[in-house]
């Protein structure tokens, strides 16, 4: 009986202490999710790239303890993948109308892809090699089924995808991995202008001084729609 009276009593000071205990101030840091783990993932790859990601640098970041991670997460990989799909999530609404402009409609889509790679270049890196999650799939489905509805053929439209696929990934590399500057690429054309009899046709359209990025993406994705287009 004794020991009973003694193990009510050692409960009581707890209880009694938890309310009169002053209110706690509002954590400065929300609750550790999935999620943001996902964006905080995202942040350090903007800055160190995909080399410069480790879990101890995430959980840092976060403010947590490594081990705290992999409620959350399975492994490093799981981070990337997630990382990477939310990056390309399509924040443009699927059709629900079918519109006449399919062209319009694929050019949309895809200047979409390329501007959110750009915004992270570590994706177009990553991606290759990847699983494909469910914003990626989503792009594709959505692609897929406005290339059909304009009239490709089953048949095709594989080779469609893939070509396009090919198109957004090689340029979105192309543009986040050329970092000349002006003055390096006026003096390269420079260059250029003393072995013009070796390399005439590039020196006289100035290849190495065109930056129009934006607008060299466009008319080459019209040149690629132009052969998909339903003769």
């Amino acid at each position: 009986m004794t020991a009973k009276r003694s193990g009510a009593r050692s409960k009581r000071p707890q209880r009694i202490s938890q309310w009169s205990q002053p209110a706690q101030e509002p954590r400065s840091e929300p609750p550790l999710s999935r999620e943001r783990i996902v964006a905080t993932a995202a942040e350090l790859l903007d800055a160190h790239g995909v080399d410069g990601l480790t879990m101890r640098r995430l959980a840092d970041r976060l403010g947590s303890g490594v081990m705290s991670l992999y409620w959350h997460v399975d492994n490093k990989e799981d981070v990337f993948d997630l990382a990477l799909d939310a990056v390309l999530e399509y924040r443009g609404s699927p059709q629900t109308v079918q519109s006449q402009d399919w062209r319009g409609e694929v050019v949309h889509m895809l200047e979409d892809w390329r501007d959110s790679m750009l915004r992270h270049p570590w994706s177009a890196s990553l991606l290759p090699r990847r699983a494909l999650g469910p914003n990626i799939l989503s792009r594709l489905e959505l692609l897929s089924k406005t290339l059909s509805r304009a009239g490709v053929a089953d048949a095709d439209l594989n080779v469609a995808i893939w070509s396009l696929w090919n198109y957004v990934m090689g340029a979105t590399i192309t543009r986040a991995s050329f970092d000349l500057s002006d003055d390096d690429r006026a003096a390269a054309q420079k260059r250029l202008e003393h072995l013009s009899e070796r390399y005439p046709t590039i020196e006289r359209s100035r290849l190495l001084l065109d930056d129009d990025w934006d607008g060299a993406f466009r008319k080459g994705l019209g040149f690629l729609l132009d052969g998909l287009s339903p003769k």
